[in-house]
């Protein structure tokens, strides 16, 4: 079945991946490429969206895009940088705003009779982020809406199914973003509704059977929701010819192995754990960095998982649960390298030994898209339901050097920690959560003697793709009855603390 695509031009603006997302909600299907990448097919896609960037196009440094088989042609939306982008090198006039326009506003002024528009009205709130204001619309512009500070905010381009807008729809803040995204897609662009969970599982076993024929597979399965959807798309295209491997790093939760082991038992998996803790923990000695210990445990993973692998009999494939978010940060937006907050563990390719070719079924969806794909099959509402688990595990939630005596504390931190949350019915309302095993001990008084001892941090946010992440303001009874409960059972603990960073600036993890 061939989709009718939309084709996101990204500008390296940081709601790029917000924009695909808004899109993919409305069963539409998206591709974010950069903007000076164009792909060759770009008469397959049937509309096309130019991002917001940090760039000025007044600036030295123009993100110019070739839109020369786009504009005109086909319907286009432009946001922030992309409506400045049109009206600067079209006959408009684009200057620095006398203050930074960021944050809430409304609109003022609506066009009457606008398909655009059509059931937004005159008080709706916005999200604005921008220093450049368009003073002078392009040749061919018309109004079709101001704010109080924004007169230009947003127009289209007569004789052209092109529209810009100086605000951000896909941002939560912005309240009628998903009716305008809708009004743009559907209304005028005509895009068809027909990007589904049950869609997606279909055409995707039908391309794995045509891809791996009676070809044998591996897959690391981690546990978490990415590698068990994979292992059960791969599972309905190839059977038994599919081999899961599940390896204890020695750095997973307390009880995980076993019960992740248990809970694969009804999904007519073959799956083999294999309990490498001890291999683990040793290429971990004396290490600190948090690079150096991602990379050791990486590793560690491919020696043992190649040793499994070379146990299967004509293996020539390896599936991974590699997903959207993963592809899109592998590739810069502006052209030049992308800054490198911390290694990704499945992403980057293999070691020249493993001669195993890849596949990746799950490369063209977001996390949220993952569990509805999960749920369309079926699948265990626990386990989709389980919260993101780092691929280093508690490796990076213990800062500093490792010991298997630091792994035994977090463990039990941790257990109760998401044993409460579960308790308290705050589990399904946070997106992440997780302890930190923090390398400074503390004083502390128990039973009228002095003790030094660790601290550690409890770590909960909500998100919806972990691109960006609040804390969660969890319950002071709550906090007072965790805090409580590890301090008195676990050895070696006499101080918890609340993690209460955003990201950005912090990071989820701690490493």
């Amino acid at each position: 079945m061939q989709h009718n695509k939309v084709l996101i031009l990204d500008f390296g603006s940081q709601y790029t991946q917000l924009i695909a997302r808004r899109v993919r909600e409305l069963n539409i299907y998206c591709e974010i490429h950069p903007y000076n990448k164009i792909p060759s097919d770009s008469e397959s896609f049937k509309a096309v969206i130019l991002s917001g960037s940090p760039n000025s196009v007044r600036g030295e440094a123009v993100l110019h895009p070739n839109l020369k088989g786009i504009r005109g042609k086909k319907p286009m939306l432009a946001v922030c940088y992309g409506a400045q982008y049109l009206a600067h090198f079209s006959g408009g006039e684009v200057a620095e705003s006398n203050t930074r326009e960021y944050g809430r506003a409304n609109l003022g002024f609506v066009k009457p009779d606008e398909d655009f528009f059509e059931n937004i009205h005159e008080g709706s709130q916005v999200w604005m982020s921008h220093s450049d204001t368009i003073k002078q619309l392009p040749t061919g512009g018309v109004l079709l809406a101001s704010t109080t500070d924004v007169e230009n905010a947003a127009y289209k381009i007569e004789g052209e199914q092109t529209y810009a807008i100086q605000f951000h729809p896909e941002v939560y803040h912005t309240t009628d973003g998903h009716q305008l995204l809708s009004n743009f897609l559907i209304k005028i662009a005509e895009v068809e509704q027909d990007w589904t969970p049950q869609s997606f599982v279909e055409e995707t076993v039908d391309s794995l059977k045509a891809q791996l024929g009676n070809d044998k597979v591996v897959l690391g399965l981690s546990g978490g929701v990415d590698s068990s959807v994979a292992a059960m798309l791969l599972h309905k295209a190839i059977g038994k010819n599919l081999y899961c491997i599940f390896v204890n790093n020695g750095l997973l939760r307390k009880n995980e192995f076993e019960d992740v082991l248990h809970q694969y038992e009804g999904m007519g998996l073959n799956v083999k754990g294999v309990d490498a803790s001890a291999r683990f923990l040793d290429a971990l000695k004396g290490l600190s960095d948090p690079e150096l210990k991602r990379k050791a445990i990486g590793s560690a993973f491919i020696d043992v998982f190649d040793v499994e692998a070379n146990l299967i009999q004509d293996v020539k494939w390896l599936a991974q649960g590699t997903i959207y978010p993963d592809v899109i940060e592998s590739v810069s937006a502006t052209g030049g390298p992308s800054a490198t907050i911390k290694s990704h563990h499945n992403v980057g390719g293999l070691p020249d030994y493993m001669k195993l070719k890849i596949v990746e079924p799950l490369r063209a969806l977001f996390k949220d898209e993952v569990r509805r794909v999960g749920a369309s099959m079926n699948m265990d509402k626990q386990l989709l339901g389980r919260h993101p688990f780092p691929g280093p595990g508690l490796a990076i939630r213990i800062l500093g050097d490792l010991t298997a005596e630091k792994v035994r504390i977090l463990q039990e931190v941790d257990a109760i920690f998401i044993n409460n949350l579960r308790s308290w019915n705050l589990y399904d309302k946070v997106w992440q959560a997780g302890a930190m095993l923090l390398p400074v001990n503390s004083v502390g008084v128990m039973g009228d003697e002095r003790t030094y001892e660790k601290c550690v941090a409890l770590r909960a946010v909500e998100s919806t793709d972990g691109m960006t992440a609040d804390w969660v303001n969890l319950p002071y009874e709550f906090l007072q009855k965790t805090s409580n409960e590890i301090i008195n059972k676990v050895k070696g603990v006499n101080r918890v603390v609340y993690d209460i960073s955003s990201k950005p600036p912090a990071t989820i993890e701690w490493e």
